[in-house]
């Protein structure tokens, strides 16, 4: 099973986006911090870039704006990018 929650705040507007078949996708990242202090005392943040679709994407477009906290359930999808230089 693949299912992740994550609670954190926006780090910019979602950005609304429409495909060529005019399905909606909505991205955006979230900054959540971590549960535990580092070594200096302090909360490290993640970055976690998410991608919504149709109707969720539009909600989220419409009711949040960067800096809002939200609280995103789904499924981690990992992909591989491989630029014109071979890296």
């Amino acid at each position: 099973m693949n299912k992740v929650l994550i609670i954190g705040n926006l780090t910019r507007d979602p950005e609304l986006l429409t495909t060529s078949n005019d399905n909606s996708v909505c991205k955006f990242t979230i900054a959540a911090n971590r549960k535990f202090k580092n070594a200096n005392g302090e909360y490290d943040v993640d970055f976690i870039n998410c991608v919504a679709w149709r109707k969720t994407g539009e909600f989220i477009n419409k009711y949040f704006n960067k800096g809002k906290k939200i609280a995103v359930e789904g499924m981690i999808q990992t992909r591989k990018y491989e630029d014109k230089q071979g890296n």
